[in-house]
């Protein structure tokens, strides 16, 4: 599940919490008819979890949760109620709806679903998978599923039309004749729309279209979507639009039954379809309907635990057919799951089959039902997607193939006008998600929702922009202050020009000083881009030369990759961090960036190291050295196919950690050069995945290693990672010391096992936490060689006393830690045990680690 680190908000929890910032102020009242009560056996008088509650006329229903209980809201009208159930006579009841809350209990006749030997009733029954016609059935479906791909064919094309809308759920606008700060929002409710999940009142607030061809082709295979058009409007304009629109469609997935694993939300659900289906779930012959005027044989199936990452839902099959096609699929989110913020999830597919009997997606609905905090506004998501135009010619540009982006955007996509939008528009859309702009142009008349967007955009961003439009941003502002042993309390000012100034030439930089040490930090950058930017010079792909100038502090063995050294909330740690030298950098870099995600970085350095009263320069022979210089040339490959992220001003922070990210790097120095006093010969690789487990979780594993081919001074050495604070960093060891250890070769693993309450959630009352399991188990192996130990080579630096290097034996270093997840949805809390060297002189045994991240 993917993690989200305190020090980095991740962009979804971002626009969910800007939404509820914004909109919490809005009052709250309206006329609108909730219908709630218990589903019961009408013998038993016991309740019915996951039947089926419909309101006649609305196509509004849910399923019961395990007490029986359900609850509908809507503004629509209808007559009468009607429930349905395993094992169970339909019923229907007539209803007057009125305002508010009509209380309705319903009481259902069991009548037993004969399969085969078993008669299956909801929580009582005596279930089986052995020679149970339903399970068979559902075998049949998932050995036949090549019959009906349509990806069997040497080419498979199709156009689409994605519409995501968001919006505040159960939203009640005030009367307009009310004062005060919720009458200023009145006109919103001319705005509000319908829910399609519960027919609850809601009010759109963001919108994104997109209008695409899909061509398939199975040798070499490859899939591309052209992009001809793309809209977007709403709160999350303040966002970078890429981004956010690579997030939803990450979140909102398209969902495949045939596979194993369908991942939505960031999370992986066990498919229906699964190898391990029989076991994970219990199936039904429940029925034969009528779907579309075809007659189908009704599969429902619900997960044998309700806390599990299952789906309760119904398969049809037309009724006779062997090839076992599926003409609609309904998939629910169990009521117990253990998912945060999610209240309802529903997704529906229909299908039509061609003329060679391959399967054909031909409508997709996904609507979610989130809320964040109790008491504050929900949230209503809703991914609708349409079909058409399916063929399995050639696709008409080959051309697109030879692409390294998995979609392709017209040159025109992002700007086509509403003409195109009303030709094109293959699904009719109401007129609250279509007049979003006209309402966000109104909500910024308002005095509160003006500053409020700006105080968003500043905290999602970080930067502050100097005008309207701006030339120079200031920031980032979560390192305008910190602490550390070496210079005290430090400030910080920096900032960035944009693209209004010039699309292709940016400058960036920074100037600091620490109250502790009097000495003042700075760094200058200069960078020509070969491609325009929007806006600023980190946007994707970079293809660009960059000059630095940079005068800091240098914080050996505790740097990280995942967050910045000087941020604020690292600043409370566990030890002094007096491991630190003060360097100034010279440098020029060449950065070439792929759409297939494979980057080449090429750079000189000129790096000058000065000395503190800490971490000292003397030779064996004991001269003492203010400073030394290397000059030196590096090489950086990375390749990561997939991968997704989140672009920053400053950086990037991934969506998810399903691609591999593989890096390799070599640092040239020779002895001599330009004054160089040592060489420096290094190489270094790495590779990090996410390995799921179906219903059992997930697995990060990293892997990198690295060795030194020269004599090199220790400021050069391989010094593995420590963390002083007490968050949790996962690039970092938690237990180790910065320099405890220097190496010349090392090989380094990091394996984190996320549960997903895999465990917990077998444990009655416990469950109802919805905390999660985690286990990081990290270590490092290392040498140093005689050729860079300071014992025997007296031109070299001694280590410094303070750090008390100690030498590797022939064990690793380990440290393993077990921590509960999920605590109040955003906490976790890791106890970190160190396995090996713990004897050695100022060692951290243990200790007790957390972060704030937020997850589904």
């Amino acid at each position: 599940m993917q993690r989200f680190h305190m020090v980095n908000l991740r962009p979804h929890l971002r626009i969910i919490i800007f939404l509820v910032y914004i909109l919490s102020s809005f009052s709250v009242i309206a006329v609108n008819v909730t219908v709630t009560g218990v589903v019961r056996d009408s013998v038993s008088r016991e309740p019915v979890s996951f039947a089926t509650v419909m309101l006649k006329g609305t196509e509004r229903g849910v399923l019961t949760d395990d007490d029986g209980r359900y609850t509908i809201s809507t503004s629509l009208s209808f007559d009468s109620i009607f429930a349905s159930a395993i094992g169970y006579g339909d019923k229907t009841l007539a209803v007057k709806p009125k305002s508010g809350t009509v209380n309705l209990d319903i009481d259902l006749h069991p009548t037993g679903v004969m399969l085969g030997e078993v008669i299956a009733r909801p929580k009582r029954e005596h279930y089986s998978k052995k020679n149970n016609p339903a399970v068979d059935f559902m075998e049949k479906i998932r050995r036949t599923q090549d019959l009906t791909d349509p990806r069997r064919n040497d080419n498979f094309n199709y156009d689409k039309y994605e519409r995501i809308t968001l919006a505040i759920n159960d939203y009640h606008p005030q009367d307009s004749g009310k004062k005060g700060i919720g009458g200023s929002f009145a006109f919103l409710k001319e705005y509000v729309d319908t829910s399609e999940i519960s027919g609850k009142p809601i009010l759109n607030v963001a919108l994104r279209e997109k209008l695409s061809s899909v061509h398939y082709r199975r040798s070499p295979e490859s899939r591309k979507e052209y992009v001809s058009g793309l809209r977007s409007s709403g709160f999350d304009d303040v966002l970078d639009k890429q981004s956010v629109q690579t997030f939803y469609e990450d979140v909102m997935r398209e969902v495949d039954v045939y596979d194993n694993d369908i991942t939505i939300l960031q999370v992986r659900f066990v498919s229906p379809l699964s190898r391990i289906a029989p076991d994970f779930y219990k199936f039904y012959l429940t029925d034969t309907v009528t779907v579309d005027t075809t007659r189908c044989v009704e599969l429902t199936f619900v997960p044998r635990n309700p806390s599990s990452l299952g789906f309760t839902g119904r398969f049809y099959v037309p009724v006779g057919d062997t090839t076992m096609f599926i003409k609609r699929i309904i998939l629910r989110a169990p009521h117990d799951i253990n998912l945060n913020f999610i209240e309802g999830l529903v997704i529906k597919q229909d299908y039509e089959k061609a003329s060679d009997g391959s399967r054909l997606k031909v409508k997709d609905d996904m609507m979610l039902e989130a809320r964040v905090l109790p008491g504050t506004p929900g949230l209503y998501g809703h991914r609708y997607t349409v079909y058409d135009g399916h063929n399995f010619d050639l696709a008409s540009d080959q051309s697109l193939f030879d692409r390294g982006a998995d979609q392709i955007y017209a040159p025109e996509a992002r700007c086509q006008d509403s003409e195109f939008w009303t030709e094109n528009r293959k699904a009719e859309i109401g007129r609250g998600a279509n007049s979003i702009e006209q309402m966000m142009a109104r909500l910024r008349s308002v005095p509160l929702f003006y500053w409020g967007e700006k105080t968003i955009r500043l905290v999602t961003s970080g930067y502050v922009p100097t005008g309207k439009p701006s030339y120079f941003d200031l920031g980032p502002m979560t390192t305008m202050f910190s602490y550390n042993a070496v210079e005290g309390l430090r400030l910080k000012l920096g900032g960035m020009t944009t693209a209004n100034l010039s699309p292709r030439w940016f400058g960036r930089g920074y100037i600091a000083r620490g109250f502790k040490d009097h000495k003042w930090k700075y760094s200058a950058e200069l960078e020509y881009s070969f491609r325009d930017k929007e806006y600023h010079s980190r946007e994707f792909p970079v293809h660009s030369i960059r000059a630095t100038q940079l005068y800091d502090i240098d914080r050996l063995g505790q740097l990280s990759v995942m967050h910045n050294v000087d941020n604020v909330f690292l600043s409370f740690r566990r030890m002094p961090d007096r491991q630190e030298t003060y360097h100034r950098v010279s440098k020029l870099e060449y950065i070439l960036e792929t759409e297939s995600h494979f980057s080449l970085e090429a750079r000189i350095q000129q790096e000058r190291q000065y000395s503190t009263r800490f971490m000292t320069f003397v030779n064996g022979y004991g001269e003492n050295f203010a400073h030394y210089t290397m000059n030196s040339f590096r090489l950086l490959l990375r390749y990561a196919p997939g991968e997704k992220f989140y672009q920053m001003k400053t950086g990037r922070m991934p969506i998810n950690l399903d691609a591999p990210i593989m890096t390799l790097s070599h640092t040239f120095a020779p002895k001599g050069f330009m004054g160089n006093p040592f060489a420096l010969n290094v190489t270094e690789a790495s590779i990090s995945k996410r390995f799921w487990l179906s219903a059992f979780g997930c697995v990060d594993v990293g892997i990198k290693g690295g060795h030194v081919w020269s004599r090199s001074p220790y400021p050069n050495l391989l010094i593995p990672g420590a963390n002083l604070s007490y968050i949790i960093q996962s690039d970092l060891f938690s237990c180790l010391n910065p320099m405890e250890f220097i190496n010349d070769s090392y090989a380094q693993w990091d394996i984190t096992y996320w549960a997903n309450g895999a465990i917990l959630n077998n444990i009655p009352l416990l469950k109802k936490l919805k905390l999660r399991e985690a286990v990081t188990f990290k270590g490092v192996w290392g040498h140093l060689s005689d050729r860079n130990n300071p014992r025997l080579n007296p031109e070299l630096y001694a280590f410094p006393s303070i750090a008390e290097t100690q030498e590797m034996t022939n064990q690793p270093y380990m440290e393993i830690g077990a921590g509960l997840d999920n605590i109040f949805r955003v906490l976790r809390v890791d106890y970190t045990w160190r396995l090996t060297y713990r004897d050695n002189p100022g060692a951290c045994k243990s200790g007790v680690r957390f972060t704030f991240h937020f997850s589904f």
